[in-house]
């Protein structure tokens, strides 16, 4: 989605903001028409993403008041999708806010069945992160990511490992799908106590995880419905080369034991039984 930002919407000038929903804009405490009104004329720099937010800075052009040190800033929640459509083209049905461009191209939606996520125009602190992104940790492709650190601060958390990978204030981007691909390809438990991953463990599993997102980027993501799109609403297919997740039953690929599912934080985990040998003293 980023990519596609930074494509269809980086150096449009906007026309005009139509909520259409108010809880989309709930986290703008000043209200909707408070939002429509400030971003009409501004234009958008260059798209930005950390963990599950995106922002959007505003950057000041020639003859324009631009609101520099702000952005727009938007979280997906679990069923957002943002949209770039032709004007021409029927709303879908959980529209509920349109952005409008001064060039008459096409228009920016976003679109929430469960209007789990939102809008909001924010200050960007001195690194241009938003406030309510700064808790938010660097993902491991981000130069500023350093796996030492990383390694250090996971045996402090005494936990189970995949329970701490899916703590976005410790790594962020690694959801539940690529952290069952990481830990396949470090043949490393799901629930591995994190006070015993070597430091040598913790690089392998960074180093899948940089891997398998890397490889899932380049097929446009892991689209399990209709839900998960680019903002051409066009579907990933890397979940045609998922190694173990959704795989249970199936042989694994590298030993050829079945592929087993078990519950995990009301979701699933999946793990190869040979490949990833369960530990002695597990932490869920």
């Amino acid at each position: 989605m980023r990519r596609g930002l930074a494509r269809w919407v980086e150096g449009r000038t906007i026309a005009s903001v139509e909520v259409l929903h108010a809880r989309a804009v709930r986290r703008h405490i000043a209200g909707a028409a408070d939002l429509a009104a400030r971003l009409r004329g501004q234009t958008f720099g260059t798209a930005a993403r950390r963990g599950k937010y995106l922002w959007l800075p505003l950057r000041e052009d020639a003859g324009q008041r631009g609101l520099e040190g702000e952005a727009v800033v938007l979280h997906l929640g679990m069923s957002g999708q943002l949209l770039v459509q032709p004007a021409t083209r029927d709303d879908e049905k959980h529209v509920r806010v349109r952005i409008t461009f001064a060039d008459g191209g096409r228009e920016l939606r976003f679109v929430d069945q469960r209007t789990f996520g939102g809008m909001a125009l924010e200050t960007l602190d001195a690194d241009g992160v938003p406030e309510s992104v700064a808790h938010i940790a660097f993902d491991p492709f981000d130069d500023r990511f350093d796996v030492s650190d990383f390694a250090r601060r996971l045996r402090a958390r005494r936990t189970g490992l995949k329970r701490a990978l899916l703590d976005q204030t410790l790594v962020s981007g690694i959801g539940n799908i690529y952290a069952d691909e990481a830990l396949w390809g470090a043949r490393l438990h799901y629930a591995r106590a994190t006070e015993g991953i070597t430091a040598a463990e913790a690089d392998r599993v960074i180093e899948h995880a940089r891997a398998v997102m890397a490889a899932a980027l380049a097929q446009g993501g892991t689209s399990f419905d209709s839900l998960y799109v680019n903002v051409n609403g066009e579907s990933g297919w890397f979940e045609r080369s998922l190694e173990v997740y959704g795989r249970a039953g199936e042989p694994c690929r590298r030993c050829g034991s079945l592929v087993r599912r078990e519950s995990f934080m009301n979701r699933s985990s999946y793990f190869c039984p040979i490949c990833q040998r369960h530990p002695r003293h597990p932490r869920w």
